[in-house]
């Protein structure tokens, strides 16, 4: 607690002690921390109807199993977002077209994204159109924060934008038959507060847990469950062959084993419940990885 204040276990943000829930992230400050055995503090989904407060504008958290973030934009203020994440917007809402540093070609499901930023005064509603938890991430200036891709939901105006390859690979098969795969997808993204205090919005799939590291504390993880980290946070392959299950295929490459991605600290990591397992098939090449055989 600093002068009166208190800090939110989740955020790290410093806020008024009482209330329902943290005015910076909108978690939920009434209810049991969840702890698990292994460390891990399960962020409580924020509660419908929630207000969370950034700058002189305001987002509204609604429904609980695929919610929507209504924002309600004061005076130029604004945000920018992937356009099929706008379900409806007030006719004074001024929606354009914005360019980020660092460029914005990505696909979804084979079809272009498009970045849009919406310009207040006025309301303007997103979602990430399936089920799951909108995290709320405030960023102080300065702060830089690396998520998964196709996990961005939303950022304010004076959060920056870039991205980078993840460097995470490994391929399968041989000739023809060869094929890369990206566990945690073939680009991350980085966003940077700048100036002020912003706020960026994400979609998990499922329920989201949050853990610490020391420095030089490592945890594997599964690749597809990682949400966001901090940069500080380092991150590379490692491969673990069960000697009971060793199997060759005709390359002379393990076919029995388990795909982790370990990360080290120090820094902040979160991981979301639901996620993708890595392909099944031989190993032939990866990026630079550990490996452990038992």
């Amino acid at each position: 607690m600093t002068e009166g204040l208190v800090v939110c276990r989740y955020c790290r943000m410093p806020h008024p002690p009482g209330g329902p829930s943290c005015p910076s992230c909108g978690a939920a400050l009434d209810v049991r921390q969840v702890v698990t055995r292994s460390g891990w503090i399960e962020q409580p989904p924020i509660k419908d109807m929630t207000r969370i407060q950034f700058g002189q504008s305001r987002v509204q958290i609604e429904g609980k199993y695929v919610p929507v973030a209504d924002f309600a934009l004061a005076g130029q203020e604004w945000i920018y977002f992937s356009h099929h994440a706008l379900l409806w917007t007030d006719p004074a809402v001024r929606l354009s077209n914005t360019s980020l540093a660092g460029g914005w070609n990505r696909m979804m499901a084979g079809l272009p994204l498009i970045m849009l930023e919406a310009r207040g005064p006025g309301h303007v509603a997103l979602s990430g159109d399936h089920a799951g938890e909108l995290i709320a991430l405030p960023l102080m200036p300065g702060r830089v924060v690396w998520t998964r891709e196709h996990r961005f939901l939303t950022a304010t105006g004076n959060i920056t934008y870039t991205w980078q390859q993840t460097g995470i690979w490994y391929t399968t098969g041989s000739g023809d038959d060869r094929e890369t795969h990206y566990p945690l997808g073939q680009f991350g993204d980085l966003f940077t507060a700048q100036q002020g205090p912003g706020l960026l919005l994400l979609h998990s799939p499922g329920n989201t847990f949050l853990r610490d590291l020391a420095p030089g504390e490592t945890i594997l993880v599964q690749p597809g469950a990682l949400l966001y980290r901090d940069v500080s946070v380092q991150m590379h392959l490692h491969l673990e062959y069960p000697r009971g299950g060793q199997r060759f295929s005709w390359s002379g490459s393990f076919s029995q084993r388990n795909v982790w991605l370990r990360l080290i600290g120090p820094g902040r990591v979160a991981v979301s419940s639901v996620f993708h397992h890595a392909s099944s098939q031989a190993i032939t090449r990866h990026s630079g990885a550990t490996e452990r055989r038992w």
